[in-house]
């Protein structure tokens, strides 16, 4: 496995307000990604320090690891006692399912124009879309960090990830929510779809059959006919 070190550096932060419309604290989604994957697990164990510490608070962070099938595999996690990925996960599992199930695979591969279908983006926003950027970091067969915090400024993360050799790309949480949700609405669309033309399908398969058949008996009736001659008529196979 070779290690390429990643050099994008994207740390925008998002200061969405709460939910009742109150400005809060930055609530974000984090992806980091390393030089050396070993460092993964060093920079979650930071991550618990700063939150012990009381200068931010994770809500859920976790070390995964993507397959060469796509897959997203958690190999540590700190914040939830629930395995990531499971409908009783946070977000943080929930984003596991997704990153690394079909979409995800769409929204960071080669062929990740093709989730445009789902949002009905032009190019450049399927490009940025903010699963699709998260996405895109988690790289085949490497480490990474993704974690749900709340946080005063960007700046204390960036710091301590930086010192494990980390790269830091921040999503505001209430965004990450939303193309979330997106995502799970068009799947079910998706699906529905797909089911219908499968009817659509079967139907029109039957109909075929059917006439299939009934051409088959009109033949048969035809050949019984024409050799039924002479004094006695003879009886169609």
């Amino acid at each position: 496995m070779t290690n390429t070190p990643n050099t994008t550096n994207i740390t925008a932060t998002s200061t969405p307000s709460g939910p009742e419309g109150g400005a809060s604290t930055p609530y974000n989604v984090i992806a980091v990604t390393f030089e050396h994957d070993a460092d993964a697990y060093g920079a979650l164990t930071r991550l618990k320090e700063l939150d012990a510490q009381g200068q931010l608070e994770i809500q859920e962070a976790v070390v995964v690891q993507r397959g060469s099938d796509g897959a997203l595999a958690v190999k540590d996690r700190i914040g939830t006692d629930e395995l990531a990925g499971t409908a009783g996960g946070g977000l943080v599992g929930l984003l596991v399912g997704i990153l690394g199930g079909p979409v995800g695979v769409l929204l960071g591969g080669s062929t990740g124009l093709m989730i445009g279908s789902l949002f009905d983006l032009d190019d450049a926003e399927r490009i940025e879309s903010t699963l699709g950027r998260i996405s895109q970091s988690v790289q085949t067969e490497r480490n990474a960090v993704l974690a749900v915090v709340t946080e005063p400024s960007p700046e204390i993360i960036d710091a301590a990830m930086a010192t494990f050799g980390g790269t830091v790309i921040r999503r505001g949480g209430y965004e990450v929510e939303a193309e979330a949700a997106a995502i799970e609405e068009a799947e079910r669309k998706a699906a529905w779809e797909a089911e219908q033309e499968l009817q659509r399908s079967q139907r029109e398969h039957d109909r075929a059959a059917v006439r299939d058949k009934v051409e088959q008996l009109k033949a048969k009736l035809r050949r019984g006919g024409t050799a039924t001659q002479g004094s006695a008529p003879v009886e169609a196979a």
